[in-house]
């Protein structure tokens, strides 16, 4: 179900913590840091949990700001400038589309220190979460669905979209807990588990295509539909990974200098627009994180067993930005030819594999999938 929807209120004066800081988030998504164009600091309150060690910053928490009192990064009175912000003119292209039942007990989110009701970027949907989506082409055409990595966002396809939307009904959409969909504080309807995720796609994707799809998925979430894609075959066309994670690589570390792309302050205000919203998407940020701690490697050996078992009958394709910084590519072809999947290389991406070279990674994808398609 796709509902109409408008951008969130902006709110610059933050609490954040040490993990969560716009600059430091954004340092993942593009393997390095901005320069913010005012300097004034950011006002910044960390708190840990009395019961935890004050030295983990994994018990840091984030709370929303009720004013504005400007962020330094040429960001106050609720807009980030007083000309034109090219992630307001993302929001314009999207639509939300409402999947996955809300958990919990309903009770309004409170912070975990004091007690205090959220703000409501931390609220649950009353019902169904809402997710942000983008899409592109001709709905009666074969569907291919862009699934971002972490941390990240559907916007990071904005290059792909166009050369899909040809001949194909091309969605790209962003995570529970990233860019515009739905944040909600953990233990107030969804914890961020990689579990839930792999339930969370499902119901999108039943959500969003009756027939059979196509998937395509960027990093460090490629087990979670790898693991969606081993209980629903039948759904799936294609499985296209762009520089998955490997064994022996699997962690929460940030990815800095992870590629040869220079990101543009216009595309880096796009990414930095949910951090400096309210303190939801540190929070989100925060339990995945603490999630893929704990979980990530059990998954990425999942997903090599599900990828190599003789059951697996999906058509499968890597594609591999040989610049990536972070992963190893000598175990990804050593897998790639151990289980027979098709590897295909990007000699100039690095591991933002859309972001370094969307154009050509569209038609790749075009060309991948234009081969067989079923529906």
């Amino acid at each position: 179900m796709a509902i109409q929807g408008k951008p969130p209120t902006l709110f610059s004066h933050q609490f954040q913590s040490s993990l969560c800081s716009p600059t430091s988030s954004l340092s993942l998504v593009n393997g390095g840091s901005f320069k913010s164009k005012a300097q004034r600091k950011p006002l910044t309150l960390r708190l840990s949990r009395s019961t935890s060690d004050a030295n983990d910053p994994q018990d840091d928490y984030l709370i929303d700001a009720p004013v504005s009192a400007g962020d330094g990064f040429s960001f106050s009175g609720g807009k980030y400038s007083d000309g034109p912000n090219p992630s307001d003119e993302w929001f314009k292209q999207g639509k939300f589309v409402k999947a996955y039942p809300v958990g919990g007990t309903g009770e309004k989110a409170k912070d975990p220190i004091f007690g205090l009701t959220m703000g409501t970027g931390s609220q649950a949907s009353g019902d169904v979460f809402r997710w942000f989506s983008v899409e592109s082409g001709n709905a009666d055409n074969p569907t291919v669905i862009l699934i971002h990595g972490f941390p990240s966002q559907a916007y990071s396809y904005r290059k792909v979209l166009p050369v899909l939307s040809k001949n194909y009904h091309a969605i790209a959409f962003d995570w529970l807990g990233f860019g515009f969909s739905d944040k909600p504080q953990p233990r107030y309807g969804f914890d961020y588990t990689l579990s839930e995720y792999v339930s969370a796609l499902e119901s999108f994707v039943n959500e969003v295509a009756t027939n059979k799809v196509s998937l395509v998925v960027q990093g460090y979430f490629s087990p979670v539909v790898v693991k969606y894609a081993s209980k629903h075959q039948e759904k799936l066309n294609d499985l296209i990974l762009l520089n998955p994670p490997d064994p022996l690589r699997a962690s929460d570390k940030a990815l800095t200098s992870c590629g040869p792309y220079a990101m543009k302050e216009d595309d880096a205000m796009v990414y930095r627009r949910p951090y400096l919203t309210s303190g939801s998407s540190g929070f989100a940020l925060n339990a995945i994180s603490r999630a893929m701690k704990k979980e990530l490697k059990a998954y990425v050996e999942d997903t090599k067993a599900i990828l190599m078992d003789k059951n697996w009958k999906v058509r499968t394709t890597v594609c591999w930005g040989r610049r990536d910084r972070w992963l190893n590519y000598d175990e990804v072809e050593d897998f790639c030819k151990n289980s027979n999947h098709k590897l295909i290389e990007l000699p100039m991406a690095g591991h933002h594999v859309q972001e370094d070279s969307g154009e050509e990674l569209g038609g790749i994808i075009s060309g991948l999938i234009s081969r067989r398609i079923v529906t």
